[in-house]
């Protein structure tokens, strides 16, 4: 008997035609894209560009008004917000300028809060890894208030991690750090599509930030305006200045 093999989409995210709109403004304007399974990508534009509304209803922390986002083959327009958050719990992971640790926890709960929320348990050998990977390892009791601020974000790079998630999204999570620091973050980030194959979405306003993506595509007006592949801090600030 002959057997067809379906193969799954090769995209970790999709969007077809998505729009945003607050009012009469359009902050997203029929915005089609795919970030494919093991890519880094960066989000650039200029502010009002509409990056923070594009990452919002790609990783379904917001609803689109009109169009179509896809994790993987799930439509999640079809999910309710209880299943919507469960999703985002198991299936997407978050990295913010705000680091948004919890004060009271140590380093070790703090990254494996998302598996507490969702009654799971940590794999004991990966969160090993990812604690190790991250330069943690020896702050595991610390709390954040003990931690300088390019500690804390590595800790919320690990807490992203620790669930192998199909996609992580970071919102300019090096805006507020020193630049050894960010380049830490940004090794992390990239050693994770590396090393492990997850997918990376970067939302910054960094050139050299941007450099360390597979591909940078720059937002005008809510709409794509271009892709830059393989790019350099320089091509991409070229790019940035005829925006």
């Amino acid at each position: 008997m002959q057997t067809t093999t379906i193969q799954a989409t090769p995209f970790a995210v999709s969007m077809d035609q998505v729009g945003k709109d607050y009012g009469k403004v359009a902050a997203l304007d029929g915005v089609s894209w795919g970030f494919r399974r093991g890519s880094f990508t960066a989000i650039m534009g200029q502010s009002g560009s509409g990056k923070s509304t594009f990452l919002h209803c790609a990783s379904g922390l917001d609803r689109p008004t009109r169009g179509t986002v896809r994790l993987g083959d799930i439509d999640l327009a079809g999910l309710k917000e209880a299943e919507l958050t469960r999703l985002r719990r198991e299936r997407i992971g978050f990295v913010f300028q705000g680091y948004n640790l919890v004060p009271s926890m140590d380093v070790r709960r703090n990254i494996t809060l998302p598996l507490f929320l969702g009654g799971r348990k940590a794999d004991e050998g990966w969160l090993e890894e990812v604690v190790h990977r991250v330069g943690m390892a020896d702050r595991l009791h610390h709390r954040p208030s003990e931690l300088s601020g390019g500690q804390q974000q590595r800790v919320a790079v690990a807490r992203a991690l620790v669930t192998r998630p199909e996609i992580i999204f970071a919102d300019e999570p090096t805006a507020a750090l020193d630049p050894r620091s960010a380049g830490h973050v940004l090794r992390l980030l990239r050693e994770a599509v590396d090393q492990t194959g997850q997918t990376i979405v970067l939302v910054t306003h960094d050139p050299a930030a941007a450099a360390w993506a597979d591909s940078v595509v720059f937002l005008g007006a809510g709409r794509i305006v271009d892709e830059l592949v393989a790019p350099t801090a320089e091509a991409v600030l070229h790019r940035w200045d005829t925006l």
